[in-house]
């Protein structure tokens, strides 16, 4: 909306009678938008009578719109632990937004930062690079605020039908006869004739790839060979960087065990009904395992310890904060489930499915995944059968899950079918020796396959 404004006041009149009498230095010099009756007329000008001088005022027109309509959009603060971010760019210059529309997102070490527009408008510019590295209140972008959100475009019209008016056209010509089918060879195709040259033996790195096949040959494209590049976003740059560590430092060992699920799988059959239908959510074995394992915890407090390496001392936790390995499109997560030593079954239920769901949806913050005193990694969900999970520093223990599958096992001095499972917990040898170790598998192994177990305390 357009306005117009005056551009003299009253202090403004009594100024520029002091520039008419001389009393200032800087003479009759003229102002921006206002000039003395001898100057030219200007397009919406009026002319003022002020103790008997006579003044040519300008009118401007200007916008109605408040002076800050274009803000400047900063990094939102990180946590302690993180320093800086690269930046990916979901909307580009002059885009339309929409309030709290993510207009780019950053990568850490540990997660992504959404950043969504503060108002409704269209960004005026980008103040960073595509990949650029940013920290906390580093300027990323220029909003110029509309005050509505940005219309949708509405989705074109389809095209009346063609057969609302059919054109006049040629009968189709008959179709070809088919091909008469190939005769089925009788003999065998001749043996090529050997070369009498020598072969030449090269080795295979100095072999290079022979050249493209030519357009004009047929069968040309389909045996083209091509590479790319992408580069490492943080989060993988962050997981390489932490395993290679943990293979580095600690002295890792692995035990394994297997777990007879008939039973835990007997009580998720028949109470899964009754379960969902009061906590609004489904039975899994995850929880079964979390509880195992702050079972285990307790009992064997060495395995929830870890080695400060600074002081050349060994920290006992009171509490277990277990972590949850979860596979997002990009990366592995490990959200912290806390306290479970105070949980039960449902509790621990909600709180995995809470941080799954935030993880999926790209929404976990740093002090999601900070802490943790021991982790678990599910493999089985995609089928895994065996493997030794890596230790997740600076915890001291990773247990590993695998896919159930049923195998022949000997129970009483006869061979039955059960759903068997195998584990691995790795662990740190520096701290951990293989007594406990053993044990503590053992403890896991005991409290999934008789949840009663837990009940009694044995």
């Amino acid at each position: 909306m357009l306005s117009r404004s005056r551009c003299v006041s009253r202090a403004f009149s009594r100024s520029l009678f002091a520039f008419q009498k001389g009393n200032c230095p800087l003479g009759r010099r003229s102002l921006p938008g206002i000039s003395l009756c001898q100057g030219p007329a200007y397009l919406y000008s009026k002319k003022i009578v002020i103790n008997d001088s006579v003044l040519n005022v300008r009118f401007f027109r200007t916008t109605a719109v408040c002076k800050n309509d274009v803000i400047t959009v900063n990094t939102p603060a990180f946590a302690e632990s993180v320093t800086e971010g690269d930046v990916r760019w979901e909307k580009a210059v002059g885009d339309a937004v929409s309030e709290d529309e993510v207009v780019c997102e950053i990568e850490t070490d540990k997660t992504s930062v959404q950043v969504p527009s503060p108002a409704s408008g269209v960004i005026e510019a980008l103040l960073v690079p595509d990949g650029g590295r940013v920290e906390g209140g580093t300027p990323l972008f220029t909003l110029r605020k509309t005050g509505a959100a940005p219309a949708k475009a509405k989705p074109a019209e389809a095209p009346p039908a063609a057969a609302s008016k059919p054109d006049p056209v040629a009968a189709p010509a008959p179709s070809p006869p088919p091909p008469p089918a190939a005769s089925i060879p009788t003999q065998m195709p001749p043996v090529p004739p050997v070369s009498s040259q020598p072969v030449d033996t090269k080795p295979v790195s100095a072999v290079k790839p022979s050249a493209a096949v030519s357009a004009a040959e047929p069968g040309a494209g389909k045996g083209v060979r091509s590479e790319h590049r992408v580069k490492m976003n943080r989060m993988r740059q962050r997981i390489a960087q932490r395993l290679k560590e943990a293979q580095n430092t600690c002295a890792m060992l692995t035990t394994f065990n297997e777990i007879d699920m008939s039973n835990i799988q007997d009580m998720r059959a028949r109470h899964k009904e009754s379960f969902l239908k009061k906590h609004n959510m489904k039975l899994g074995f995850m929880s079964a395992f979390v509880k195992a394992s702050a079972f285990a915890l307790q009992e064997q407090p060495v395995v929830n310890a870890v080695i400060d390496d600074t002081t050349k001392e060994v920290v006992y936790r009171d509490y277990i904060d277990i972590s949850v390995a979860v596979a997002t499109p990009r990366g592995l997560v490990v959200p912290v489930v806390r306290n479970v030593e105070t949980m039960n079954f449902a509790d621990i239920e909600r709180a995995i499915n809470e941080l799954g769901e935030k993880a999926r949806k790209n929404e976990l913050a740093i002090e999601d995944m900070d802490g943790g005193t021991f982790t678990i990694s599910n493999g089985g969900v995609f089928g895994s059968l065996f493997g030794t999970p890596i230790i997740n520093p600076p915890q001291s223990a990773i247990l590993g899950m695998h896919a159930i599958f049923d195998r022949p096992v000997a129970i009483g001095g006869k061979v039955e079918v059960r759903p068997m499972m195998y584990v691995a917990l790795t662990y740190d040898h520096r701290l951990i020796d293989g007594r406990e170790a053993v044990i503590f598998l053992r403890k896991i192994k005991a409290a999934v396959e008789d949840p009663r177990v837990l009940l009694l305390d044995l």
